[in-house]
């Protein structure tokens, strides 16, 4: 059976990862993977940490998308691949990387998965799940603080700098390469209800 990529894509805290997990959470046998483009973001461990901080995460040169785009290729011709694993607090990628096997549905997720036009060559399925902007930065807030460390003065000052304007210049133009629009994210039961039954009928080869 052929793999069927799908991106998922989505501006920060529209709940794309709860979007994926409630799909993943549809098929228990491993037969749906998911890939990250967060995991994807390059090593900035040969600068100094106040350097690193003042690098442009929300921008497209920051995700190493040759080795995403390269991991996708590889799981499409049934090869396993070590999924990097990147810490938000040195802003490097680890030793350690996550073993990851083919599966038939291979789910890409991250802000900028529908703005590269060669990675969106590669997707079979392009979603964009969309939510309001005050709901995306209390998210991003909530997030940030609690899961990375960071201060509410970072936090919203990165937001106003740097996330917001990253989010109008890339991420909501890319929303018109969508096939689906996800509205309100995971709470939007219909939409995966209607996702997860387009992957079941793949699955099925219907």
């Amino acid at each position: 059976m052929k793999n069927t990529v799908i991106g998922i894509a989505g501006g920060t805290g529209s709940g794309k990862t709860t979007v994926v997990k409630k799909i993943i959470s549809s098929f228990p046998d491993d037969r749906v993977i998911m890939l990250p483009q967060d995991a994807y973001y390059k090593d900035q461990g040969n600068i100094s940490l106040d350097e690193r901080k003042l690098v442009n995460y929300d921008h497209p040169s920051a995700f190493d998308n040759e080795l995403l785009k390269e991991h996708i290729k590889q799981l499409s011709l049934g090869h396993s691949v070590d999924l990097p694993v990147y810490s938000y607090i040195t802003y490097t990628r680890q030793k350690e990387s996550i073993h990851i096997e083919p599966g038939e549905i291979i789910i890409v997720e991250g802000i900028l998965v529908l703005e590269d036009p060669i990675l969106r060559d590669l997707l079979d399925i392009k979603i964009f799940v969309d939510a309001p902007a005050d709901v995306r930065f209390i998210r991003r807030l909530k997030r940030d603080i609690m899961e990375r460390g960071r201060s509410v003065d970072s936090v919203i000052d990165q937001y106003m700098n740097v996330v917001r304007p990253m989010h109008m210049q890339f991420v909501e133009p890319s929303k018109w390469y969508a096939d689906i629009i996800v509205p309100e994210g995971g709470q939007n039961e219909v939409a995966i209800d209607l996702i997860t039954t387009k992957i079941r009928s793949l699955l099925m080869g219907i």
